[in-house]
């Protein structure tokens, strides 16, 4: 059976399945340099993207839209007795010139008691000149099922918890059990949607909106998570914000704001700085996350102990680390796409083990779009490279390299294939990436290491292949590795071994030889507010590095300088 699952709305993507296998998912952000968190508005790519992993469209069996929107309250009013995906959500999108709407499922379920993994069929896909039918499932459940069935626990048949905190919801707790392949609402943990972490935000420090008013934006939580390494904690604070969590909320969507205007009110800019007040809130939902799953646990008591993160909140590094910390779960899986970028792969998911009971998924996070090796930008000469060149050219150069190969990596954070690279021996060399991206200044650099070596370098140094949770650089590292190391002593770190990545691990092992280190600084290669790079054309016309590696090719810009064997002038800056 081959199941296409399609994410429509913000992070548009095209995931295909066959017989339990993901074949391949294209995010259309990483497609030609488009805007990040792209959408599908038109319908008439599809065919492509399909047939760009090497299937036909006639082939697919069934097709799966991920669910979105709200309910339609008149229509419930009207009808009490409407079930979901009878008062569905309608979505606009064309194919081609031509408009289209698209019946799917709701954002979430109306009730505790709703099956969750319920498919909501309609029709009126269009699909070159064909219409096909469809089903659609609710977008909290293709969080559910996108990291369940891409955890270890699918793959040996244990059930699991499964935590769902995403911009429009609360922090909801589920529970699939593997032998029943039936998934359980436990209820949420408390009232706030996970957009509160931005919205908040935008009233404080650098982040601060005009007019007062903030609204949701997907690139701003990422920045805050960064950002509130600047700050302190303060107990004082954080009894604020329980007091007005506790006296003043009303509603879900409104509250944020007011959220942060009352504490405004409060506090002083005298009393507590911005940065103190964002350190000091990331802190408070941090307990509160923390504190409310240990209760829950206690009362529910189920017989896993394992726990899955997905929803938009799932890439907050420190908040997986806390959790995993706490001593609650046995074992924490965060798939490597936890917010939209993987609703593509979850609604196939859901199709998957509604039609078959299959319930684990064979996957890489290398699936994505495959490099292309076109010609570089005028003015760039290319040679053969070998991995051992390369780790040589990054030891004595200093200069950071962009690296592509293969496909690209699932998920907003590049891990190796669509990747800068550059020694982390010079503390300038943060400043420099960051300089070259574009990117604000207290914005933190992430090591790449072999995941043999990670545990005498980072406190805990456990493997982390998608780096998503927080390590503290050990103290006699501190000084050999200063371009990893962000603010507040810790580094998102990715750990690679030679089965996930064998040409990244081979570069790390090469390096190590020359520098004793083995590990490379890492960030995306992309221009700013766009995805990855696609082809080597994009990426020597961007010119941010004045070296471009692609399979075993290194492209250089005229006049950059590759240091020779012998030349010992070549310092690291």
């Amino acid at each position: 059976m081959i199941v296409c699952g399609l994410k429509l709305t913000h992070d548009g993507a095209v995931a295909l399945i066959e017989d339990g296998k993901l074949i391949s998912c294209i995010e259309v952000e990483k497609l030609a340099n488009s805007p990040r968190h792209s959408s599908i508005d038109d319908a008439s790519v599809i065919p492509g993207l399909i047939e760009a992993a090497g299937i036909q469209p006639e082939a697919i069996d069934l097709y799966a839209i991920d669910g979105w929107g709200g309910y339609d309250q008149t229509a419930l009013a009207l009808q009490p007795r409407l079930e979901i995906g009878e008062a569905n959500n309608r979505l606009s999108a064309k194919d081609g010139p031509t408009a289209l709407t698209l019946d799917v499922a709701q954002y979430e379920e109306r009730a505790a008691k709703d099956d969750l993994l319920r498919p909501y069929r309609f029709s009126g896909l269009a699909m070159r000149g064909k219409t096909v039918d469809y089903a659609s499932y609710l977008h909290v459940a293709d969080h559910v099922s996108s990291a369940y069935c891409t955890s270890p626990f699918s793959a040996s048949g244990d059930s699991s918890y499964v935590l769902v905190w995403d911009g429009g919801m609360y922090p909801r707790l589920y529970y699939f059990d593997a032998e029943r392949v039936a998934v359980e609402n436990l209820g949420p943990l408390f009232l706030l949607v996970g957009n509160v972490y931005s919205i908040f935000s935008q009233h404080f420090a650098v982040f601060k909106v005009a007019g007062g008013f903030a609204k949701d934006d997907l690139s701003i939580a990422g920045k805050v998570m960064a950002y509130i390494a600047k700050g302190n904690q303060q107990e004082e604070l954080l009894a604020h914000f329980d007091r007005v969590y506790r006296e003043h909320y009303d509603q879900p969507m409104g509250f944020a704001n007011k959220f942060a205007k009352t504490i405004r009110g409060l506090v002083s800019q005298d009393e507590f700085s911005d940065d103190d007040i964002l350190a000091s809130f990331h802190v408070f939902l941090e307990r509160l996350l923390v504190d409310k799953l240990a209760k829950k646990l206690a009362r529910l008591r189920r017989p896993s102990s394992n726990l899955c993160i997905a929803g938009g909140c799932g890439l907050n590094i420190k908040w997986n680390s806390a959790i995993r910390a706490s001593g609650l779960f046995k074992a924490v899986h965060v798939p490597p796409f936890p917010n939209d970028a993987g609703s593509a792969i979850g609604a196939a998911c859901c199709a998957m083990i509604r039609e078959s009971r299959r319930c684990t998924l064979d996957w890489s996070v290398y699936g994505g779009p495959k490099i292309i090796a076109n010609t570089p930008a005028p003015g760039w000469s290319s040679r053969v490279c070998p991995i051992g060149e390369l780790a040589r050219i990054l030891h004595e150069s200093g200069k950071p390299v962009v690296f592509l190969q293969g496909k690209a990596e699932l998920g907003p954070r590049a891990l190796g294939n669509r990747s800068i690279l550059a020694a982390a021996t010079s503390a300038a060399m943060k400043d420099e990436l960051n300089r070259i991206k574009q990117r604000e200044d207290y914005r933190p650099v992430s090591p790449i290491c072999l995941e043999a070596r990670a545990a005498s370098i980072f406190d805990p140094g456990t493997p982390d292949p998608w780096m998503l949770f927080d390590h503290r650089v050990r103290g006699d590292w501190v000084s050999r590795i200063p371009a990893v190391r962000h603010l507040d002593g810790t580094a998102r770190l990715q750990t690679v071994n030679h089965d996930e990545n064998p040409v990244v691990a081979s570069l790390l092992d090469e390096y190590e030889k020359l520098s004793g280190i083995p590990l490379l600084c890492n960030t995306s290669a992309n221009h700013r507010g766009r995805g990855f790079f696609p082809d080597v054309r994009s990426a020597t016309e961007w010119a941010g590095t004045s070296r471009v590696w692609c399979e075993g090719i290194l492209y250089e810009a005229a006049g950059a300088r590759t240091p020779s064997p012998t030349d010992t002038s070549a310092g690291q800056s």
